[in-house]
């Protein structure tokens, strides 16, 4: 992601975050998609007198080492949002939430950057998650030069 993408991102995922509601104690989800977003999201925070920390979902535990699923600032017990880079069909999402509470946290919900409308944030909602996005396919393909 360039640096004008980050610096565009990180406040405007924040900014979401926070008009949803939601505090979390940090942002992640599953590599490699949502690791420049949760990261920009949490620096745009540094400054917000409420920072949010970072983490990223491995796909597979580590099989060496300690083995982890998560990786960064979680923390058992922390309240987070799940990024993603694109909902599609909501698979990534999911894994990132179960690799969350099966670390003990509590998932507030699911911020994309994209929803490609392929059914998977209603697959995700269907499942009582939260889902918010900051842009959809519809909304972007247009602007797409040919």
């Amino acid at each position: 992601m360039s640096p004008e993408g980050l610096s565009l991102i990180g406040p405007l995922g924040l900014a979401a975050i926070r008009d949803k509601g939601w505090r979390p104690a940090a942002v992640g989800g599953l590599t490699l998609g949502a690791d420049p977003i949760a990261c920009a999201i949490s620096y745009a925070s540094a400054s917000s007198g409420a920072p949010v920390r970072a983490f990223t979902v491995r796909k597979e535990p580590k099989t060496h080492g300690t083995g982890k699923l998560i990786e960064g600032a979680f923390q058992p017990g922390d309240h987070v949002v799940v990024i993603e880079d694109t909902i599609t069909t909501g698979g990534s999402a999911r894994k990132a939430v179960d690799a969350v509470r099966g670390a003990g946290g509590t998932v507030l919900g699911v911020l994309a950057l994209v929803d490609r409308e392929e059914g998977g944030r209603e697959t995700l909602e269907a499942e009582g998650l939260e889902v918010v996005v900051l842009a959809r396919a519809a909304e972007i393909v247009p602007l797409i030069p040919a």
